[in-house]
């Protein structure tokens, strides 16, 4: 099938699997596109096998799961396909947000305890750099062409830039004293950063092309910013406050705070429909998760959930939102959660056995499985096509963020 070489050829260092016309199937990590001779190699446990492209009926590409484990100060690597820990990947202390370049190259994690990111080749699965950024960096957000990475630093109040070609810090970017910067979004088109500021009540908007603050917008006192998403067209920002128990609007053309709308208590994360409709609020305590109408901006449902509301993701259709429940502390009290996002009502309960507290979860770019971090230190796996909970692949110990490589670039 010569049309699958331009696609095959961007794949290069992927792990993939083929169908061929023999009706048989090759899995394994495609490390050469011949164009001379129209061939593949493929390095598996069976050692390097050449495969003719026009053998080739179909492929699709196996996304990576990374998961920070930051007890142990590792990342575990995880094959979506078969379910398994391929490498550990040894990093610094006390791994914490995870984020990958928008084609999938690189993976950046933020290690919280010795005041470092390290950058991992999604090809060799190594640390290729340590950087030192500032103190206790948080979480790490970067622009949609891939060309630098934004760090908040909470303690040291600053945010750290990378340029993601020389892997080094470009810009320290101030904050303000006393303001403990956290959550990060970035705009669609790249322009502005968004950062949420835990202790001094505010959001910080960076210009990405100056790497100054250009607007430091008051949320109100004791708000407590936390998680933020924005809009896929860019026009708003929804911030979770989590003291004040209310989600702020921000209008992104002028900066400010245009609605400030109540939700209950402890608001956690937030994850907006990919037609910008809804926002879909977690809060841990107690569990439930707010449906805000995006037009309005009030809230039009309220769903219980019985533990504690934490990470969420939504499908890539939009149909369906996944809660991680960290449950009570009691054994067999975690799950996941699935809301239909058209009624905002629960279609499934999903039960985690034993000792699991879900705390993260993403979602697999082709939406049929779900990867959730567990501070009991294993990532579960929910099958999305019927609701139920697959497997387990045993971490460390108290895992936290997790990301998923995208399947194109």
């Amino acid at each position: 099938m010569s049309n699958l070489l331009p696609d095959l050829q961007k794949f290069l260092n992927r792990i993939v699997f083929l169908r061929l016309v023999s009706l048989d199937s090759v899995e394994g990590l495609l490390s050469q596109v011949n164009t001379t001779n129209r061939t593949l190699l493929i390095n598996n446990d069976n050692g390097i096998n050449e495969v003719s492209i026009d053998e080739i009926i179909s492929f699709f590409v196996i996304p990576f799961a990374y998961a920070a484990d930051f007890q142990f100060d590792r990342v575990h690597l995880i094959n979506t396909f078969n379910n398994t820990i391929v490498t550990d990947i040894p990093v610094e202390n006390e791994p914490n947000g995870i984020a990958i370049t928008p084609k999938g190259i690189q993976a950046y994690v933020a290690n919280s305890g010795s005041n470092t990111v390290s950058v991992i080749n999604t090809s060799s699965n190594t640390v290729i750099a340590t950087i030192p950024v500032g103190d206790s960096p948080r979480e790490i957000a970067i622009l949609p062409n891939g060309t630098r990475a934004y760090v908040t630093n909470l303690v040291s109040h600053t945010v750290s830039v990378i340029n993601t070609s020389s892997n080094t810090v470009i810009a320290t970017i101030p904050i303000g004293n006393n303001t403990g910067p956290n959550g990060i979004a970035i705009l669609p088109n790249g322009t502005r950063a968004y950062v949420t500021n835990l202790v001094s009540h505010t959001v910080s908007v960076i210009n990405t092309s100056s790497n100054t603050v250009i607007a430091t917008i008051p949320i109100g006192n004791n708000t407590g910013p936390n998680g933020i998403a924005i809009l896929p067209n860019g026009t708003r920002a929804y911030i979770a406050n989590l003291v004040s128990d209310t989600v702020s609007v921000i209008n992104t053309s002028t900066n400010t705070v245009i609605a400030t709308i109540p939700v209950g208590s402890l608001p956690d994360s937030i994850a907006i429909t990919p037609n910008g409709t809804r926002a879909y609020v977690t809060h841990s305590n107690p569990g439930r998760v707010s449906v805000i109408n995006t037009s309005t901006n009030t809230v039009i449902a309220t769903i219980l959930v019985s533990g504690s509301a934490r990470g969420i993701d939504i499908t890539p259709d939009g149909t369906r939102a996944y809660v991680a429940n960290a449950g009570t502390g009691a054994a067999d009290s975690s799950s996941i959660f699935v809301v239909n996002t058209s009624t905002n009502t629960e279609i499934a309960t999903i039960p985690l056995p034993g000792s699991f507290s879900a705390i993260d979860i993403a979602i697999l770019p082709g939406g049929f499985r779900a990867f959730f971090s567990s501070s009991n230190g294993a990532v579960g796996i929910i099958n999305t096509t019927n609701n139920t909970f697959t497997t387990t692949i045993p971490g460390g110990f108290n895992l936290r963020g997790i990301a998923i490589t995208p399947i194109t670039f």
